[in-house]
């Protein structure tokens, strides 16, 4: 028996580099994929041709997950693009939202729509890509950066209200894997100099540990010759007002 069998998966950019590594794990595990791409994947139980950071486009998505298979258990939200510009006074509108579309609406706008299909299956699990990128400061592509800290910030905010809903929400946080992201000229310079690089593959088991794990709100270094591991945020400074020290922000969302 596979970790996922009985499970349905949305996958998106699932046609190449970690997306598709992923849906053929998940398949390999038992489980339904439905890949959302711009371009048809060589692997998929369906595939939803979709632009991920175009609204309307989630209603067909979780649409063909329900009508095919019954629901929706499990959303790996990955597509993502680079702008391959270090200069912010080079970077183009177009460039610009090109990656907000796909790295930062494609994961709200995914997460947004998958969670009512979760909740109606009494429950599920939301991954998405950041980056170590999402962690730390990566100057050859500022934009890149701050779209993936958007992610990781996202999902250490978003985790506990979905919680209360049986569902899981993570991030897996990939150093440099060789994939098209990074492009064939990259990949050679890192290899001829001995830098190396990870498997798409020892993404995807990153991606199924946390579709089959009960951790929420964690944000998953993947390093060459690692285990994913949940990587240890430090506490801000707190105030130092007497009656005050180190008190933290009350919790201003009203539970009713």
């Amino acid at each position: 028996m596979g970790a996922l069998d009985g499970k349905v998966a949305i996958v998106t950019g699932g046609s190449s580099g970690i997306g598709l590594a992923t849906t053929k794990l998940f398949l390999a595990e038992g489980a339904e994929v439905v890949v959302v791409d711009m371009q048809e994947p060589p692997h998929a139980s369906r595939f939803v041709a979709a632009d991920v950071g175009d609204p309307a486009a989630w209603a067909s998505v979780v649409g063909e997950c329900e009508s095919a298979f019954g629901g929706v258990d499990i959303a790996y939200l990955n597509a993502g693009v680079t702008t391959g510009e270090s200069d912010i006074t080079a970077l183009t509108d177009e460039q610009y939202r090109r990656i907000m579309r796909a790295n930062i609406d494609g994961v709200v706008f995914g997460a947004r729509a998958v969670v009512p299909a979760m909740e109606r299956r009494g429950g599920g699990a939301v991954v998405a890509t950041a980056s170590l990128a999402g962690l730390i400061a990566f100057p050859p592509d500022p934009i890149y950066t701050l779209t993936k800290h958007a992610v990781v910030g996202l999902v250490r905010s978003l985790a506990p209200q979905l919680e209360a809903k049986r569902i899981t929400l993570n991030a897996v946080c990939p150093g440099i894997v060789k994939t098209p992201l990074v492009g064939d000229e990259i990949i050679a310079n890192l290899e001829a100099a001995g830098f190396p690089l990870m498997p798409p593959e020892q993404i995807a088991a990153a991606v199924l540990m946390c579709a089959t794990g009960n951790v929420t709100g964690q944000a998953y270094v993947c390093q060459p010759g690692r285990e994913a591991t949940a990587y240890l945020f430090a506490n801000v400074p707190g105030p130092r007002i007497d009656g005050a020290e180190g008190m933290r922000p009350p919790d201003l969302v009203d539970p009713d």
